[in-house]
């Protein structure tokens, strides 16, 4: 069903790619939307201990009637690369992901998962309990459940 990798010598160990997962900030959430057009958005996400990918946002708004109507969806990660020595071009490591989306009903994994996502950004729990508080009402949590993942390195010349 999926696509093998063209350049082998090019593809990411699972471990290299999950790292990546881990390191990111954030990536490009794809999904199918509005008359079949591809809709990328950029998420924060966190990719979790049972390797799915968790992702939060509003309640309402096109990438959710979007997975509403069609639950597969990409995720698309990469770092910021390297320069080797004497190359003016960047090596780059990417990953996207395959699979489903799932909206996450349990309040206690919500809030475990906001808590994670917040802490990439912030080191001050006051600050991240505050907001989760505040925001959780208004807050869906979804997760990509994976069902193929690829990496690779990129070389830009």
């Amino acid at each position: 069903m999926f696509r093998e990798m063209l350049r082998k010598k090019q593809e990411l160990s699972k471990e290299e790619c999950e790292e990546i997962l881990r390191g990111q900030l954030r990536g490009v959430l794809s999904v199918l939307g509005d008359d079949a057009y591809p809709y990328g958005m950029p998420m924060n996400h966190y990719y979790a201990e049972d390797g799915c990918l968790y992702f939060h946002g509003g309640k309402a708004g096109h990438k959710i009637d979007a997975f509403m109507k069609h639950d597969k969806a990409s995720f698309c990660v990469y770092n910021e690369g390297y320069r080797n020595e004497n190359e003016w071009f960047l090596n780059i490591r990417s990953v996207i992901v395959f699979g489903r989306i799932e909206i996450v009903q349990d309040e206690e994994i919500i809030k475990e998962i906001a808590r994670k996502i917040s802490y990439k950004f912030i080191n001050d729990e006051t600050y991240i309990q505050k907001e989760i508080e505040q925001s959780l009402k208004g807050t869906l949590m979804f997760r990509l459940v994976p069902e193929h993942m690829t990496g690779k390195i990129v070389r830009e010349k």
